[in-house]
Formats: C-alpha cells, structure tokens, sequence
C-alpha cells in the first residue's frame, strides 16, 4: 500500500523537531449542495528545523516517531 502525502501551510514550529501543518480540505455538502472547508492539523517531523511558520510544505505517512507524530516532512513547495 502506497504512503500518504499531504501539503499544507506551517502553522507552528515552537516545539524542537515538530511542525504543525494545517490541511485545507473543500468539498460539497452532499445535502446542500454547499462548498465546505475542512481544516485538520498534522503533527509532522522536522528533523533540521528549518520550515518557518508560513511555508508550504508536503510531508509523508511515516512509522509513528512520537505519540502524535506519524508524519515526515519531504519538501518544501
């Protein structure tokens, strides 16, 4: 099974080899008909810490590292 990669803006990165990534997500609502946004964040390692807040980054599906960490960043966009 093939990994997951995700991108999204750094929202946070106070904590030592942590970023946290917001993921946008829009969609229609099945009923309404309306476009809805769906926003998750991800905990994702940053092993050099060298993302600021603000950048656009895609990370992938990794081993878990930590209790909420199961994400790797790979590049920045």
């Amino acid at each position: 099974m093939p990994k997951k990669v995700l991108s999204g803006v750094v929202v946070s990165n106070k904590t030592d080899k942590t970023i946290i990534v917001q993921v946008t997500r829009t969609y229609m609502h099945p009923k309404y008909r309306k476009t809805v946004k769906n926003r998750k964040n991800y905990a994702v390692h940053d092993e050099a810490n060298k993302f600021p807040t603000g950048d656009t980054v895609s990370f992938l599906e990794s081993a878990p590292l930590s209790k909420t960490k199961r994400w790797t960043v790979i590049v920045a966009e």
